[in-house]
């Protein structure tokens, strides 16, 4: 069996460290980014070319208009994404996207099947299992579990800060001189992180509790 690998790359803080925690150990040769008519959609583009770039791996970005159109939430429509309520069930629901995982992951298995890719990467971590379906131990094996089914590679999907927290995975970031500077996780659309919404929250308390105060006059507005 080869040891190659395909990985849904959003630019954000999880992505970019399950690529940079993964690579090695699995061969990962191309970087998926979804453009689905998310708020952030060019910072997130610009952010995964970036960090693709610095990793040498292939970049391809995968338009899904459609997907818009049935989003009713805060990540693509001109609400105000939520900043409280933090880390709660009511909070997932304002910028839920239906089955974004499960189709991201879906279409990713597509190239492993066409490439013989045979692992499939994403960032789906402990803080976000909590309120997040799709980010749990159980959605990755099942999911897991339909491609031994519906493809002729068999790809096994691989959650490799599944374990982790947000702490945690800014400690590995740091730990391992990860391009921290190209993060981009703000749901909103400026130029630099808004430092409100619960994913640029989550971000900042991550970096100050791992003494990241360089990172955050980087990455946040002022």
């Amino acid at each position: 069996m080869s040891n190659k690998a395909v990985i849904l790359l959003s630019g954000g803080l999880d992505s970019l460290v399950a690529l940079g925690y993964a690579r090695e150990k699995y061969g990962i040769e191309l970087a998926l980014t979804f453009d689905y008519g998310q708020k952030s959609a060019e910072k997130e583009i610009n952010a995964s070319k970036q960090i693709a770039e610095y990793y040498n791996i292939k970049h391809k970005v995968i338009v899904l208009d459609w997907l818009k159109e049935i989003t009713h939430t805060a990540l693509v429509a001109d609400t105000p994404v939520p900043d409280k309520n933090l880390g709660t069930l009511d909070s997932a629901k304002q910028v839920w996207v239906p089955n974004r995982n499960g189709l991201f992951l879906n279409i990713s298995a597509s190239f492993a099947d066409s490439y013989g890719y045979n692992y499939i990467i994403y960032g789906a971590n402990k803080d976000e299992g909590r309120t997040f379906s799709d980010n749990t131990e159980e959605f990755r094996a099942e999911i897991s579990k339909v491609f031994e089914t519906s493809t002729l590679v068999h790809p096994k999907v691989i959650a490799p800060l599944i374990n982790f927290t947000k702490n945690d995975i800014v400690r590995i970031a740091m730990e391992h001189s990860m391009p921290l500077e190209l993060v981009q996780s703000c749901y909103n659309s400026g130029k630099k992180h808004c430092g409100v919404c619960e994913s640029c929250i989550h971000l900042k308390q991550a970096l100050i509790a791992n003494h990241g105060e360089k990172y955050i006059n980087i990455l946040f507005e002022e």
